[in-house]
């Protein structure tokens, strides 16, 4: 069989073999990843591992992998966004399925478990600060997932015409898209001490989400309508900002992937918390002895 050799101006490495952003080797990950965007949170959450094997650092991109109540961990900073979920991702399945030497796919293709841990705004009242959200679906209001061909195979496409058309989703945006956590991940990380929700991942923190400072926003009652929207009688539960490309683009290289996150703020109550290093070491504990 034809293996295609990828160019080096598409799959770039550095002068030591490693891969370009994170700056790692193949060996030096683990099949179980914890993402986080906080590079400082890659620290806290090794500070629970018996022991440290690996420690790398690349602009936003810390990875530490180590042994966790016997089991090799890597638990990686991604940064903020879906555009550094893109680099991410990619980067990582391309450390186990491509050779790096002779720029082949490998065969046969491995699989990774991708958890995010991060932090959120819930949508819904019954969501407290200091609650636990579980993506079973993820929102993309990035476009990402448009770029790569065949995406449509891996969207929940009728939930999308839905949503746009309930909310009035501006034509100017890019089109919302929509994707499943993987169930496998959802089973084993999601308890009875965490909320199974809908969540939109933003291309901004303030307009894209509906706050507004000085800039008056373009669709001012859009919030109000993602929070009356409703499918299949479940509701749409917070924002964040990468659970979008993370289910998608892991989903169609056949990785394992999800996330969790920490409420730290209701919109709809108008409180929060930014001192919520608590709840957060308390969900960090919940998916290392669960992933």
């Amino acid at each position: 069989m034809y293996m295609r050799k990828i160019a080096e101006s598409e799959l770039i490495l550095n002068s030591d073999g490693t891969i370009f952003h994170l700056h790692l080797l193949p060996e030096q990950i683990s099949d179980k990843i914890i993402l986080v965007g906080d590079p400082s949170r890659v620290d806290l959450i090794a500070s629970f591992f018996d022991s440290i094997e690996v420690s790398v650092t690349n602009r936003e991109f810390h990875t530490v992998t180590g042994i966790y109540k016997g089991k090799r961990l890597t638990v990686l900073s991604h940064g903020i966004g879906t555009d550094n979920i893109d680099i991410v991702i990619n980067e990582l399945d391309a450390l186990v399925n491509i050779d790096l030497k002779t720029r082949e796919v490998k065969s046969p293709l491995k699989k990774l478990d991708l958890v995010r841990i991060g932090t959120s705004g819930a949508l819904q009242p019954y969501l407290p600060v200091g609650s636990f959200v579980l993506s079973e679906k993820s929102i993309g209001f990035d476009g990402v997932l448009h770029f790569y061909a065949n995406n449509y195979k891996y969207r929940d496409l009728q939930f999308e015409e839905k949503f746009i058309e309930f909310t009035g989703y501006p034509a100017e945006a890019a089109k919302p898209y929509v994707v499943d956590a993987d169930p496998g991940l959802i089973e084993r990380i999601g308890k009875d001490d965490m909320h199974k929700g809908i969540t939109i991942s933003a291309n901004g923190f303030y307009g894209p989400q509906g706050r507004e400072l000085r800039l008056p926003l373009a669709v001012s009652e859009l919030n109000e309508r993602i929070e009356a929207f409703a499918y299949n009688a479940r509701k749409v539960t917070n924002y964040e900002m990468e659970s979008s490309a993370l289910a998608g683009l892991g989903k169609m290289l056949g990785h394992n992937a999800m996330t969790v996150c920490a409420i730290i703020a209701n919109r709809v109550a108008h409180n929060s918390n930014a001192n919520y290093k608590d709840f957060i070491k308390e969900l960090i504990v919940k998916v290392l002895d669960r992933i």
